[in-house]
């Protein structure tokens, strides 16, 4: 019965300890994603990037690709300080699961944008668009890093 006992205290223990590393982790994953979000509205390609890790993953519009961190600033910069969005935030709860062992996660979002971009002939035009996400997460060394991303627009 001792022995018993000592298991169940030993489970309960491990479940109530993965449990507060997990939500810990959640917290740290909706964080990260609140970054991105600030990145956006501030139009700070340095602080989107911040978070990335040099290997990293795109699926969107039918392809898939593994961009430098050199051509993510060249492709995002530009696309940021053409950009000023007045609003740039979730349209729906972000929804964010681990990994069972907690060194994966990844962050499913529906964001809602909204504000004015700079033409090539300097004339601003309004622009506005839905998109939703998967934001790829791995935890190395106790941090948190996006390690790609799918995404999508609607029509």
């Amino acid at each position: 019965m001792a022995i018993r006992t000592s298991v169940l205290l030993l489970l309960a223990a491990a479940f109530s300890a993965r449990s507060a590393w997990a939500a810990t982790d959640v917290e740290a994953l909706r964080a990260l994603h609140e970054k991105v979000l600030v990145a956006h509205r501030q139009s700070n390609v340095e602080l989107l990037l911040d978070d990335e890790t040099a290997a990293y993953i795109v699926a969107s519009r039918g392809e898939i690709s593994r961009p430098t961190i050199v051509e993510r600033r060249e492709r995002l910069g530009p696309y940021l300080r053409q950009s000023a969005f007045a609003e740039y935030k979730d349209a729906a709860e972000p929804v964010v699961t681990l990994s069972k062992d907690g060194t994966l996660g990844w962050v499913v979002v529906q964001v809602e944008a909204r504000g004015v971009q700079a033409r090539a002939d300097g004339k601003k035009e309004t622009i506005a668009f839905v998109s939703a996400w998967i934001e790829l997460y791995e935890k190395r060394n106790g941090r948190w890093y996006r390690t790609g991303n799918v995404s999508n627009f609607k029509d």
